[in-house]
């Protein structure tokens, strides 16, 4: 068996670079990328402290839940780590009175009665 390695060719090194770039670039024009550009890496909330190394954890909450409203000046942005976004999102959905499903998406409702059938099973010898 040969341990022989094989080195692409500089087209195809070349081609990958590129690729790089352009979705490096992709990246540069959404919402996340500019807001962690614009801000500290810092949680907005629990005041948490970010490094490269961890930035994943930290997550860009819209203020007003309208994942499409996206200002230049990043005033509907906000910086949250994980925890902090998932309970602010709960707040919310308890703020609201329910879930963030459509109101056609609910289930409906039970109309099944355990209880119907209880006062003979109690008068039961």
């Amino acid at each position: 068996m040969s341990n022989k390695k094989t080195t692409p060719s500089s087209e195809v090194l070349d081609r990958i670079v590129a690729q790089a770039r352009r979705d490096a670039a992709q990246r540069e024009k959404g919402y996340r990328e500019r807001a962690l550009k614009m801000y500290p890496w810092i949680c907005g909330r629990c005041a948490r402290e970010f490094t490269r190394a961890n930035l994943s954890e930290l997550t860009v909450h819209h203020r007003n839940h309208d994942h499409d409203y996206n200002p230049p000046d990043g005033s509907n942005w906000e910086l949250l780590c994980l925890y902090c976004h998932d309970n602010e999102h709960s707040r919310y959905v308890d703020y609201t009175g329910g879930s963030a499903l459509d109101a056609e998406d609910k289930p409906a409702a039970a109309t099944g009665n355990p209880f119907a059938n209880l006062k003979s099973l109690l008068k039961r010898e």
